[in-house]
């Protein structure tokens, strides 16, 4: 599985080693979800009117989000992930947690619509989120550091 971390419009980036942790857990993520080895994710940050421009354009939603997932294939799995950094920023700071966790939560997010998560009902919102708990909590235990 190879995955790449890109920017549009925006200067934001991540520091090589933080890079290369995360696409590791997205990889380990993937494979602990039975989901196939094979494929491509990309991941794309960007800020708001990026996103909003594509939300509006593909998805004929007229409205900021922080995340838009984009499956091409299931196997290979191929799909890109773009990002607002600008969302990202501020549910940081809505949730009173700090941007790193926010965006590691909006990453897993993706990858899980990937591995078959939905969030269309409550009840699905609510396995949704324990995922997403379960794999920050993967990514805290194997970086201790934060």
């Amino acid at each position: 599985m190879e995955v790449s971390i890109h920017s549009a419009e925006t200067k934001f980036g991540l520091q090589l080693h933080e890079e290369e942790s995360i696409k590791q857990w997205i990889v380990s993520t993937i494979k602990k979800e039975n989901q196939t080895e094979e494929g491509e994710i990309t991941i794309i940050f960007c800020p708001d009117e990026y996103l909003l421009k594509i939300n509006k354009e593909y998805l004929d939603h007229d409205y900021y989000t922080d995340i838009i997932t984009f499956p091409y294939s299931d196997n290979p799995l191929i799909a890109d992930l773009f990002i607002s950094i600008d969302r990202v920023k501020d549910n940081a700071i809505d949730h009173s947690v700090s941007f790193e966790e926010e965006l590691r939560r909006v990453i897993i997010h993706g990858i899980l619509h990937l591995c078959g998560y939905d969030d269309d009902t409550p009840s699905s919102q609510k396995k949704m989120r324990e995922a997403e708990n379960r794999y920050l909590n993967v990514w805290k235990k194997f970086n201790q550091s934060e």
